[in-house]
């Protein structure tokens, strides 16, 4: 027998509906991002982003720019990722592995240009930051998806969650 106290346990209507909110709309950005890639008139690539890279990692980006072969498969497979990770949280559906490769992505765009000390990109930004960015702070909201998932109760998942 536990001695835990489970009514704290409970989530609220609010909590739901705040979680359910967060997912969705993390969710609609990303299928958005996704769809506005495929949908790009001229078609979208990632080869500046990729060339211009300041960040730790800026040696693996710069070498996928050059290789047109491999940037045309990570051109496809960013879109696509986009596009499924965005349906899956729109829609409450394997929400959790979706949070978990939703936060892979944005890991990878973060560390493309971290906004550190001695990481300077010449290129114009939206705002000025330190350490923390767009990026880091809807990673941040992904994770808390992650622990405190809402699919199970609004989303498609709750036909796929076995009772316990």
């Amino acid at each position: 027998m536990s001695n835990i106290d489970t009514s704290r346990d409970r989530v609220t209507r609010m909590q739901i509906f705040t979680l359910t909110f967060l997912r969705v709309v993390i969710g609609w950005h990303f299928l958005y991002e996704g769809l506005a890639k495929l949908y790009s008139p001229g078609g979208w690539t990632a080869e500046l982003f990729l060339a211009n890279a300041v960040g730790p990692f800026s040696a693996v980006y710069k070498s996928i720019a050059t290789n047109h072969t491999i940037l045309m498969v990570v051109d496809q497979v960013n879109i696509w990722a986009l596009i499924i990770i965005g349906l899956g949280l729109f829609a409450g559906i394997f929400a959790k592995k979706f949070a978990i490769l939703g936060m892979g992505l944005l890991f990878l765009y973060y560390f493309a240009y971290p906004p550190f000390s001695g990481y300077s990109v010449s290129a114009p930004v939206e705002g000025s930051y330190w350490i923390v960015n767009k990026n880091l702070i809807e990673l941040a909201a992904m994770l808390v998806l992650y622990w405190f998932p809402s699919s199970d109760i609004t989303g498609l998942d709750k036909y796929l969650v076995k009772e316990k």
